[in-house]
């Protein structure tokens, strides 16, 4: 699989789950909120522990931090994109 597809089903996947999030209007948001942040914070840390296996290593930096408690998944996807594209 080319780099254009990969980035384009990342891109897929990355408006999905936003379009998913703005559609679930969570009728609690602090706690959605936070379930994003731990969410967020998980997948950095499974990604960067499954890197000898995959190849695929996000650097654990205050920014990294930032981007994935704030933005949660679609940061992470995000992230990734701008490492593969960069």
């Amino acid at each position: 699989m080319s780099d254009g597809h990969l980035a384009l089903i990342a891109a897929g996947v990355f408006l999905f789950l936003l379009i998913l999030r703005k559609i679930s209007g969570d009728s609690h948001p602090f706690r959605g909120l936070i379930v994003s942040m731990v969410f967020g914070l998980l997948i950095l840390a499974v990604l960067n522990l499954c890197s000898p296996f995959t190849g695929t290593a996000l650097p654990v930096s205050r920014l990294s931090l930032a981007a994935a408690a704030f933005l949660g998944i679609p940061g992470i996807t995000a992230m990734l994109l701008l490492q593969l594209l960069l």
